[in-house]
């Protein structure tokens, strides 16, 4: 294979879901030349989980200004946590600005993706067939809703839908409504419909710790300086003093017996302590592990609101729901209108159901048989040019996902560009480079705060958080450049 200088233009590109990162990759990619790129969507219109979530209240934990593109800030945010309906609007404003629709195929999902001599071949729900040098796996995590199993839900005579499948044709106003579920969402969800239903009563199987945190409207003045000096946009989306905190958070995250971890601790603590009056209703609402160990919620109103008249936590367990609503373990029914399954997601599912198959018919059940892994979170041993943006064992918690993905888009970059510039056809970690990373990772994922003691969507099947183990900066670090002895490349 002929080496040179400047990248193949021609290379074919798949990329599979046009959300953040979906949208993210095909900006990147146009930006370096390359013009042969589909984007293939199930759904009907872009965003990923900003498009699948629009329940009332819905808000991203992260300040505005940092939940965007690094080189398309945003002047136009109305509030310090941006709401989901003005992130959809932002990503929508990209597709545009960048002309992405004609890049993308809409209610075209991806059911199998196989390495046959020497690329990708893939083949949609409708029947679509096509092939790609190299393959984005942009589906995100945070898709597949988790539907508890309760018993009689079946039974239920009024309306009853998970979060991410809002059904906003059904009255709220007046009504007696079921929330079950307390992460984000529920606690978003109970903030919001207070004062508007009737009666709100918030199923509460474990407790949260939250952190307090002010969401001000941003003023017309602000706005207008946003909008006419650049390079107050670009200093506010680039603020040290959130970078700081990213790092002392991911550092708490890391060392559970840190300075950093006690702070938290102390604050969401006091928290609790200050904001909630009633002693039984304040034991109710304490966790019985540390903070951190389940994703931290942020919430500027949660305990003030869950103290009103007409608003209730429920901590008694649900024996099933009946036609009238649901019945508790010790016997009493209580009556609703509405049921909101804030249920979450399951996290684990990333690019499947989807057929996906490698080098000499390498099947991702196989490869993930003890678990979904992935060499720095991007790339699988036998999955040649075949990159994972938020893939498994990926950094998380309460900071902008846009900057993970962009540090490792410019670590694929560099992998794609071996393949563009002739010095490899094929590029995939080696499998003693992932187990060796997955040893290391998993040794250090123990001593995490995520392996303290509670249960969470971060932990995998065997109780192991899923998750970057370190602190940010070593993800900065490792994400600048890789190391080829690490890879397995072919010509």
């Amino acid at each position: 294979m002929a080496t040179t200088n400047k990248p193949n233009l021609e290379l074919r590109f798949v990329i599979i879901g046009a959300g953040m990162a979906g949208i993210l990759s095909s900006i990147k990619l146009l930006e370096s030349g390359y013009t042969n790129i589909t984007i293939y969507e199930k759904a009907d219109k872009v965003g990923g989980t900003w498009r699948e979530n629009t329940y009332p209240g819905l808000t991203c934990d992260v300040p505005s200004h940092a939940y965007t593109y690094s080189f398309e800030p945003n002047p136009d945010w109305t509030r310090q946590l941006p709401p989901g309906a003005e992130i959809q609007e932002y990503f929508e404003r990209m597709t545009a600005k960048y002309q992405l629709e004609k890049l993308i195929h809409f209610n075209e999902e991806i059911t199998r993706c196989e390495f046959l001599e020497g690329s990708w071949q893939l083949e949609t729900a409708g029947g679509t067939d096509d092939r790609a040098d190299v393959v984005i796996a942009a589906t995100g995590v945070l898709h597949h809703p988790s539907y508890p199993k309760i018993k009689g839900i079946d039974r239920f005579a009024g309306d009853v839908f998970h979060s991410a499948r809002w059904d906003h044709s059904v009255p709220l106003d007046g009504k007696r409504i079921a929330i079950i579920g307390n992460g984000s969402t529920g606690v978003q969800i109970v903030s919001a419909l207070a004062g508007r239903a009737s009666q709100v009563t918030h199923f509460q199987r474990t407790a949260q710790w939250i952190m307090p945190v002010e969401n001000p409207l941003f003023s017309e003045e602000e706005k207008l300086a946003f909008r006419t000096d650049k390079d107050l946009l670009h200093r506010t989306r680039n603020d040290q003093t959130y970078i700081a905190n990213v790092q002392r958070f991911t550092e708490g995250i890391a060392n559970p017996n840190s300075a950093e971890m006690k702070e938290i601790e102390d604050v969401v603590l006091a928290n609790l302590e200050s904001s909630v009056k009633d002693p039984v209703l304040k034991e109710q609402l304490r966790p019985s592990y540390r903070a951190a160990c389940k994703r931290l919620i942020f919430s500027p109103d949660y305990y003030e609101v869950i103290q009103q008249s007409g608003v209730q936590l429920e901590t008694r367990a649900i024996e099933g729901i009946e036609e009238l609503g649901v019945r508790l373990a010790d016997g009493e029914l209580q009556e609703f209108d509405l049921i909101v399954l804030a249920t979450g997601f399951r996290a684990d599912q990333f690019m499947r159901p989807m057929q996906l198959t490698g080098r000499n018919g390498t099947t991702l059940e196989q490869a993930w048989s003890h678990g979904p892994r992935a060499f720095r979170s991007i790339s699988i041993p036998e999955f040649p040019n075949f990159y994972m943006l938020n893939g498994p064992s990926g950094p998380v918690g309460n900071f902008s996902l846009i900057d993970v993905v962009e540090l490792q888009w410019d670590y694929i970059a560099q992998l794609i560009e071996l393949v563009a510039t002739g010095k490899c056809k094929q590029v995939s970690p080696k499998q003693d480079a992932l187990d060796i990373y997955e040893q290391e990772r998993v040794e250090a994922a123990k001593k995490t705060i995520f392996g303290s003691g509670c249960k969470s969507w971060y932990l995998d099947d065997e109780g192991v958080p899923a998750t970057w183990p370190w602190s940010y900066q070593k993800f900065v670090d490792v994400m600048k450049t890789p190391t080829l002895d690490d890879y397995d490349l072919r010509s």
